[in-house]
């Protein structure tokens, strides 16, 4: 067997467990539950209503369309949030199927991320019919939307397998990130306007990979703006270097994962 035959069915093996594990977690997920994938409309249009209620009234944002304005930083967010956190204990909590069969590693972070891909395109149904409700007007900019799912993806997988690959030697990761996630939430403008930093804070926010993705997101989905030259090069730079990042560490330590599992 030549090895581009072999590679050809490694590949198809590869595709067939990584299809099956995010068919059996969405499966799981919704196990039981009387509106099953509905909740993955619901919860966001949920969170959108109450930090509508508690940002427009009580601390009073001029944002015009507010309530679209918060859901579609918060759809965006929560699929880097849920991809990222699934990912670090994919390999931990699949150690058992690690142990036993010789299998590419990379799919268990890689299935977590997709899985939260499907939930993000879920909840694109509660985006759009709050934008309907709002009556935002569709534009061509909102053809760019797979392109920007696309760089998010590659963005997320990229910090997923960094911390898939840490979390396997050091537990305390999973306590971290979720203390790190939550302050990334806050420092990103997903319910209050970024006007509102002050200028010390607004180098920091510059630096801040979901300002931009978040941003983009809104522009072609809200204001119809077309997203610049810049803007585009640095989200796809912030993707490309994070998959670098994290290819290279889960390449040089995945290898040692059947020891700390």
């Amino acid at each position: 067997m030549s090895s581009t035959t072999t590679a050809k069915s490694n590949l198809k093996r590869d595709w067939f467990i990584l299809s099956s594990l995010v068919s059996k977690d969405f499966k799981l997920k919704y196990r039981r539950s009387v509106l099953g994938v509905l909740w993955s409309v619901l919860n966001p249009l949920f969170m959108m209503i109450i930090l509508s209620v508690v940002f427009s009234y009580f601390f009073r944002f001029q944002i015009e369309h507010f309530p679209v304005y918060l859901i579609l930083g918060q759809t965006i967010f929560t699929f880097m949030s849920d991809g990222t956190s699934s990912a670090m204990s994919s390999i931990i909590d699949s150690s058992t199927l690690i142990k036993k069969i010789r299998i590419n590693k990379i799919i268990f972070p890689l299935q977590k991320v997709m899985f939260a891909l499907v939930n993000f395109g879920v909840s694109l149904i509660a985006v759009i019919a709050v934008m309907i409700f709002f009556q935002i007007t569709p534009t061509w900019n909102m053809l760019l939307l797979p392109w920007l799912i696309a760089m998010l993806f590659v963005f997320t997988l990229g910090i997923g397998l960094i911390l898939s690959s840490l979390a396997v030697f050091f537990r305390d990761v999973i306590h971290l990130w979720g203390v790190f996630i939550t302050a990334w939430t806050y420092f990103t403008p997903l319910f209050y306007p970024v006007e509102i930093l002050p200028d010390w804070a607004v180098p920091i926010m510059n630096c801040n990979p979901m300002y931009y993705f978040v941003t983009y997101f809104r522009e072609i989905m809200l204001w119809g703006t077309t997203p610049g030259v810049m803007e585009n090069v640095i989200c796809l730079g912030f993707a490309v270097v994070f998959l670098i990042v994290g290819l290279i560490v889960f390449k040089r330590t995945q290898k040692k994962f059947i020891l700390y599992v």
